[in-house]
């Protein structure tokens, strides 16, 4: 099909120019293809880097487990597993080897009431509309960010189609 339309036959595919380059080497997405080839430790057959993480990762949103609950888990598995086992060693290892996949989210401020969320033309408003509440924790101390009582973590969907 991309002969057709190219217009190329028989007679003129030697005139098409073959150019083969390596890919980006900064592209992380290629890290995890390799991580995906490279086995979990030497003559393992089943499991391989990419695929424990992601289950792992399955495992600690499942069970609602912390960042905490999650790194003693992988302390404990790493302390049973070979010699040399190329496991990630904690959670934020783990979290930035996944990077790439682009699986992010947004953060969006909301009311502690569920009334309203604090996006689009609200994003400046400080109080609800509805009831009125805070949107901002009072913060003492430390300096004069400002903390939402309640955070919407939204995930689109259109970038993980």
């Amino acid at each position: 099909m991309v002969m057709d339309v190219m217009r190329m036959n028989q007679g003129n595919v030697s005139q098409c120019p073959i150019v083969e380059e390596e890919p980006n080497a900064d592209a992380r997405f290629f890290d995890l293809l390799k991580d995906s080839d490279e086995s979990l430790w030497d003559n393992c057959t089943n499991y391989n880097k990419l695929l424990t993480v992601a289950q792992v990762f399955t495992i600690k949103s499942d069970h609602e487990l912390s960042e905490a609950g999650y790194d003693k888990i992988i302390e404990w598995t790493r302390s049973i597993l070979p010699e040399g086992n190329r496991l990630k060693e904690n959670f934020y290892a783990a979290k930035f080897m996944m990077k790439p996949l682009g699986l992010g989210y947004q953060k969006i401020d909301m009311c502690p009431n569920f009334c309203m969320l604090y996006c689009f033309e609200n994003a400046e408003l400080t109080e609800c509309m509805t009831c009125g509440h805070s949107c901002y924790k009072i913060r003492t101390g430390r300096g004069k960010t400002l903390m939402a009582y309640k955070k919407l973590r939204c995930f689109s969907i259109t970038p993980r189609l």
